[in-house]
């Protein structure tokens, strides 16, 4: 059993936990995620290692589905039964130059861990962080301690630069071309951001959220295409070259279970008919 040591609210439907879970924070690199499991009738969930700090590790998640708000739902004392990691590729980490950070909404948990990296490496990091308004932004004060420069950008314009981060990224690239970017957030968001990079030929990485279910590449269910190649997130990735990834499947497979987690979100609201804590 993994014990939760601080859990708590960072924004509407966004929680942070930290779980003491040793084997995987001693192992840990940046854009490595972890798979739990709460109990032994809980599915498995991937979640990016957001920090890592002695023997603790962080998940900052969104709540979307049963399992998501059964473990925003936990305190600090609760415990999870599996936490399985580290597990991917990690982020390629070496000296670059300057290094953009581009996160979006929850996907800015990401970006943390990738911007130490990237500084001890010996990067000029500069951030860029949007949310749809300023309540919904997370991490502003961590990104800003790290990064040579933070931009802040809200969909409403209640909080630094009104407009998408895309925004800002583009005059980035027009006046001061950076050497490597990430694009961390919504698929939709990878997908349209990291655009803007292609035409300036910069070096693009995205991070895949497929629907996971191993973490081990043995189901298959994280398959993603890119460059034309049938690549698996959980073991080839979860970083890819942003240029050559088919966001449009990614999107259409990762709507490909709406309808069972809207049965399943039904279900656990109302409770189980036969009685049983399923």
């Amino acid at each position: 059993m993994y014990r939760i040591t601080a859990a708590s609210a960072l924004a509407e439907n966004v929680y942070e936990a930290w779980i003491s879970a040793p084997h995987v924070s001693r192992h840990a690199e940046a854009g490595q995620f972890l798979v739990l499991r709460i109990d032994e009738k809980g599915e498995r969930i991937p979640l990016t290692i957001s920090g890592v700090d002695g023997d603790l590790v962080r998940i900052i998640f969104m709540t979307v589905g049963t399992t998501t708000r059964r473990l925003a739902a936990l305190k600090e004392g609760d415990t999870i039964l599996d936490v399985v990691g580290p597990l991917g590729e990690p982020t390629e980490v070496k000296s670059y130059g300057t290094c953009v950070l581009v996160g979006g909404g929850v996907g800015i948990a990401c970006l943390p861990i990738i911007a130490k990296a990237l500084k001890v490496a010996g990067n000029t990091v500069i951030g860029i962080i949007g949310a749809r308004n300023k309540d919904l932004l997370i991490l502003e004060d961590e990104m800003r301690e790290v990064c040579d420069e933070l931009i802040i950008t809200t969909d409403d314009g209640s909080y630094g630069i009104k407009g998408f981060a895309a925004g800002p990224l583009k005059e980035i690239c027009e006046t001061r071309p950076p050497d490597a970017v990430w694009v961390i957030g919504p698929a939709i968001m990878m997908k349209v951001t990291s655009g803007v990079t292609k035409p300036f030929g910069i070096r693009t990485f995205v991070s895949l959220n497929p629907i996971m279910v191993d973490g081990t590449g043995m189901c298959g269910s994280c398959r993603v295409v890119v460059g034309g190649e049938t690549r698996f997130a959980c073991v080839d990735g979860p970083e890819f070259d942003a240029h050559a990834v088919d966001f449009d499947l990614l999107m259409s497979r990762q709507r490909f279970y709406t309808d069972e987690e809207k049965e399943s979100a039904t279900h656990h609201a109302g409770g189980c008919s036969c009685g049983g804590n399923h």
